[in-house]
């Protein structure tokens, strides 16, 4: 039973490797929403968008990112200059 649980969790980790190259490929942004100011990162591979009403909109404020990590670092750095408020 024990070597039965360990192949499958090999064979998930296994999966999971070759998982992340495919979606490396897919990009991040970061969008601001007008009407708190807060900035957040998005995956442009999400099937919806933001949902939008009244004075909730928003805007992309960044260039298209390769990674969370990089869209994460664009936001802080907009944070620390005043132009995001979270």
């Amino acid at each position: 039973m024990r070597r039965v649980l360990a192949l499958c969790a090999v064979a998930g980790i296994a999966t999971s490797v070759f998982a992340v190259p495919a979606s490396a490929a897919v990009g991040y942004y970061v969008i601001r929403w007008d009407n708190t100011g807060i900035c957040q990162v998005w995956n442009e591979d999400l099937k919806y968008k933001p949902f939008q009403w009244g004075v909730s909109t928003y805007k992309v404020v960044s260039k298209p990112l390769p990674t969370f990590q990089a869209a994460s670092d664009v936001q802080i750095k907009m944070r620390a200059e005043r132009r995001c408020t979270l």
